[in-house]
This record gives C-alpha cells, sequence and structure tokens, in this order.
C-alpha cells in the first residue's frame, strides 16, 4: 500500500501575508526534492506559497510606484529547474522567489530591479544588477569612472556592495582611479536579509517595500548609467508567475 506524503495543514492568514507555511513546504521539498512527492503536494505548493506569494507581489507593486513608477512590474519565479546542463538533477528549486525589474528590462535590455528571496533561515531583498553583459557592464563602468561623485553618494549611503570581481584593473581604466576596486566589480548588489518571522509578518509588505527604498541610490545610479529613465508617479501592472 502507498504511502500518504500530503502535507496536510493549511494557513489561517490574510490572502497576502505570507505564513510559515511557505518555510515548512520548502523545508520539506528539501528532504523529498522528486516529482512523486512534489505531485502528491503540488495543491499544497499552491496555496501556501505560489499564490501567497503572487497577492505579495501585487500588494507591492503600487508601492514600489513611490520610488520609481519604472519597477512596477512584479513577476514570481518558476519553482521548476533547469537542469540540462546541471549536475544536480534535482528537479524543484528549494527556495521561492520574487523580482521587480525597470519596465524597460527585457531579453535584450539588461536592467537594474528589486529581488526577493525566501528561503528557511535565508531570506533577503536584493536590488541591483546580477551578471549583466558586456554593454551594459561597460556603461555602469563608464558612469562610475567619470562621475565618481555620483558613485560616492551611492557608498556614503554604506550599501555593501556585493558581485564578483576582476583580479586586475579593467582594460581601459585608470588603476589609480579612486574607485578601481568598484570599477572591478562584474556585478552590482546590495542586499537587506529578513528572519523568517519578520517575513511572516502582517508588516512584511512594508518592510520589504522600506527595503527597497534604502538599496534604491544603487537602482537609481545603475539606471541612469543605462540612461533609462528612473521618474516617479504612474500606475501598476499586475503580478504573474514565470
Amino acid at each position: 500500500m502507498a504511502t500518504d506524503t500530503r502535507l496536510r495543514r493549511r494557513p489561517i492568514v490574510p490572502d497576502s501575508q505570507l505564513s510559515a507555511e511557505l518555510f515548512e513546504f520548502l523545508r520539506e521539498l528539501r528532504k523529498n526534492n522528486n516529482r512523486e512527492w512534489f505531485l502528491a503536494n503540488k495543491a499544497y505548493y499552491e496555496s501556501v506559497v505560489r499564490d501567497p506569494l503572487l497577492r505579495f507581489i501585487a500588494e507591492v507593486g503600487p508601492r514600489l510606484r513611490t520610488i520609481s513608477r519604472h519597477f512596477q512590474d512584479g513577476s514570481m519565479f518558476r519553482i521548476y529547474r533547469d537542469i540540462r546542463f546541471s549536475r544536480d538533477k534535482s528537479p524543484y528549486k528549494t527556495h521561492a522567489a520574487a523580482h521587480f525589474p525597470h519596465a524597460a528590462s527585457n531579453r535584450d535590455v539588461h536592467a537594474p530591479g528589486f529581488y526577493l528571496h525566501l528561503e528557511p533561515r535565508h531570506c533577503f531583498a536584493a536590488a541591483g544588477l546580477w551578471h549583466p553583459d558586456a554593454t551594459t557592464l561597460e556603461k555602469v563602468r563608464e558612469r562610475i569612472a567619470h562621475r565618481p561623485g555620483a558613485w560616492q553618494a551611492v557608498l556614503r549611503r554604506r550599501l555593501p556592495i556585493e558581485g564578483d570581481r576582476l583580479s586586475r584593473p579593467p582594460r581601459g581604466y585608470d588603476p589609480t582611479h579612486p574607485h578601481i576596486e568598484d570599477l572591478k566589480l562584474k556585478d552590482f548588489i546590495t542586499r537587506v536579509t529578513f528572519s523568517d518571522a519578520a517575513v511572516c509578518s502582517p508588516r512584511f509588505p512594508a518592510v520589504f517595500v522600506r527595503a527597497c527604498r534604502t538599496m534604491s541610490p544603487l537602482t537609481e545610479f545603475l539606471t541612469k548609467a543605462l540612461n533609462l529613465d528612473y521618474s516617479t508617479g504612474g500606475k501598476s501592472a499586475p503580478a504573474h508567475s514565470e
């Protein structure tokens, strides 16, 4: 007789509030990362992870409009992993995530955005550019090199700038430039961490938006480096799952 592996509890929380059951599901998924278990618990995934996160995205989207109307288009990352070129053949991600890219972002334009990562004991909001293409990266480096005052204004906010970096100065840049270590960066990311309990609080939408506002000097600098608009005001777009 087959064992019933379905998770049974249901959260009793407001529609747009993320719950402890979200983290319970992700912990169980890490232990049972296989198609049979996921299909047996797909309805539970939809009720405690997918649907609440989509409602969360729809709620915070209009609030992000107060930072810039161009960061209004929220979407949720799919839970299915791309395993075509990976040694790890686990079919599912063990975290949930959403992003709010600049409206100009598409397959041809690598634009800054905000990001939310939900994983047991590893939750954070992030902002910036991750693995930008060569053309985008060069534009950012040029603005740092030629507008050092604007870059210094970002650094004065004490935002931790993370990312891979070159071991040597990029070609064509003065190795004595005051921001040469930042010019070596290949990513431009900053982030704010949250506890699991904070994520499950009814105040988390406001907390997340406040974190995005804290990180916004970096997104503004990067957006202007790419000659994209950063003005405020406008209407929001509906949330969707990628």
